[in-house]
């Protein structure tokens, strides 16, 4: 997979079709009727406001998250947040399937219940990968089989199923990516309280993914989810270990980077586009978050550190 050329990195709904306004959205498809359409490349394109899981049952797929390349061979999940660039290069033969799903469809309903496995499986893209076929991987693929099958259906917009397994794929996802530690804590009993704080912390992440580009104040956040200003502070440390300002700077630092990779306009332009009304004030944010220039970053081989 090559750097994208293009002045804009492209931004699909799901793959090669218009963005839409559908806060409702979920979807799943096999990999092979999508990818074929494009001999079997997805070329590096972005989501907004879209959660995917790819799912590699059998065969070797070519993966770029954040211009960070890796091959991999099934089965594996390869996990994907809103706003992450993108793109896969697939065997011809390769058995999979892909899940595109809207925050707003997973929330809804028994969001104590997904919430952590939520914030856990989609903080930071990555890939969660199997030994082998059998156990975890053979439920999980036969539990996304069981999703398609619902999905197809010509009731399930109106029915409860496809949303359920949509939960349950990601209760799942998310107790493989952090096996070791679910082992560790076996005997231990998640409070009530504990639910709430992993919930609001879900839904501040779904804020700042929401809003980063607006330069909400860390005060505004909290006033939204209902809460002051140090109690934000202390449930973000205690759920990630840093500040909220230090996660939303992370967030607006990661799409700067994003942007002067796969983007050819002036850093200038790309400033005011993330919200920065001084180009210089947005060279001095970028500098102390990465230690580099814009146009330092640029010169940068592909791909980026």
């Amino acid at each position: 997979m090559t750097r994208a050329s293009t002045q804009r990195i492209p931004t699909f709904a799901l793959f090669g079709e218009a963005v839409s306004a559908n806060p409702d959205l979920l979807h799943i498809e096999e990999v092979q009727s999508r990818s074929r359409l494009y001999q079997w490349e997805i070329v590096a394109h972005v989501h907004h406001g879209l959660y995917q899981v790819l799912w590699v049952w059998d065969g070797v797929a070519e993966v770029a998250l954040d211009g960070r390349q890796q091959i991999l061979t099934g089965p594996a999940a390869i996990v994907i947040p809103p706003g992450v660039v993108h793109g896969f290069r697939f065997a011809p033969e390769l058995d999979g399937l892909v899940l595109s799903f809207s925050a707003h469809f997973l929330v809804e309903g028994d969001f104590h219940g997904v919430g952590e496995a939520f914030r856990k499986l989609f903080f930071t893209p990555g890939v969660v990968t199997f030994a082998e076929k059998e156990g975890a991987a053979s439920r999980l693929d036969a539990l996304l089989r069981h999703l398609m099958l619902e999905f197809l259906l010509p009731a399930s917009a109106s029915a409860p199923v496809a949303g359920w397994l949509a939960r349950a794929v990601v209760w799942k996802l998310a107790q493989a990516q952090a096996h070791a530690q679910a082992q560790a804590q076996n005997g231990s009993v998640q409070t009530g309280k504990a639910h709430r704080h992993h919930a609001l912390f879900s839904r501040f992440v779904l804020l700042v993914e929401e809003h980063f580009q607006d330069h909400w104040s860390v005060a505004r956040y909290a006033s939204q989810l209902g809460l002051s200003t140090p109690r934000l502070n202390r449930l973000c440390q205690h759920e990630s270990g840093r500040s909220a300002l230090e996660i939303v700077h992370e967030r607006l630092t990661r799409e700067a980077c994003r942007r002067l990779t796969y983007v050819a306009a002036p850093a200038a332009m790309l400033a005011a586009e993330l919200g920065f009304a001084d180009p210089a004030y947005f060279s001095r944010f970028f500098k102390k978050r990465t230690g580099m220039s814009p146009q330092d970053w640029r010169a940068l081989p592909y791909p980026k550190p």
